[in-house]
């Protein structure tokens, strides 16, 4: 999509790609078909075995939807500081959805680092009892992958190959990665950029 409305005053153009058109209405579904595709040819997802993975809702949406096509049971671990609608997508797609209780002091309604922590411990614990398959998007290489083989290819033949600079923000950093890496093959002198507000810790030094 050309952002013509925001670019008249300038010479040149803002293309906008829309991930919210994928079925789970985000960029996340492609990692999780990469990732569960990747276990499956590396043989580390066994047939019938549980995937489970934490999520704040999009990425867990992804799961739950590519594990519906493919027969696994997904297992979504959420804090309770997360919006009770995501976690009715996903059980609308089948999945089993854990909400763990927030940390003593977190604002209701917004997921603090203490909350992440509790999740992360409760997703261990369940990965161990179910002998599941944790399809952690912030380890395994299908994140950026799915990005490096489809998202960049994908920019590059809509925009015409007429592309002088990227920008995205970052959760996981898989997007940024991915296309970022097929951009550089394509034309190693394309600029890349992580666009973060002002607040974010990491650029106050966190």
């Amino acid at each position: 999509m050309e952002l013509s409305r925001i670019t008249k005053d300038i010479d040149g153009r803002i293309l906008a790609k829309l991930e919210y058109l994928n079925p789970g209405f985000s960029k996340k579904d492609r990692v999780a078909l990469q990732t569960i595709v990747e276990a499956e040819d590396l043989g580390t997802i066994k047939p019938g075995q549980k995937i489970i993975e934490l999520t704040s809702g999009n990425t867990g949406t992804g799961y739950a939807i590519v594990c519906a096509i493919l027969g696994y049971e997904f297992i979504a671990v959420m804090s309770e500081g997360n919006s009770v609608e995501r976690a009715k997508m996903m059980e609308a797609f089948g999945a089993t959805v854990i909400r763990v209780k927030q940390a003593a002091g977190s604002p209701v309604g917004q997921v603090s680092g203490a909350d992440l922590m509790l999740v992360e411990k409760e997703t261990q614990r369940l990965t161990k009892l179910h002998r599941a398959f944790r399809a952690d998007q912030f380890q395994l290489a299908g994140n950026w992958r799915s990005h490096y083989l489809f998202t960049g290819p994908e920019i590059i033949e809509q925009s015409g190959g007429n592309i002088d600079g990227f920008c995205d923000f970052v959760g996981s950093g898989g997007s940024f990665v991915g296309v970022t890496k097929a951009l550089k093959n394509f034309r190693s002198e394309i600029k890349t950029y992580v666009v973060e507000p002002l607040s974010a810790p990491v650029l106050q030094g966190e």
